[in-house]
């Protein structure tokens, strides 16, 4: 084996975080603030006219 193919064969649970999400976080919160950011968005382009 070369140190390329053993490289490649080694368990994605090994490599290093790179600050992505959690893939057991609470999934209720995250949908939460994606919709209150949702709504005060839409609050915001409605009050400034710009729709």
């Amino acid at each position: 084996m070369t140190a390329s193919s053993v490289a490649s064969t080694a368990p994605a649970a090994s490599r290093a975080r790179t600050g992505g999400p959690r893939e057991d976080g609470p999934k209720i919160l995250e949908h939460l603030m994606g919709w209150t950011f949702v709504v005060v968005l839409a609050m915001l382009v409605t009050q400034t006219g710009l729709m």
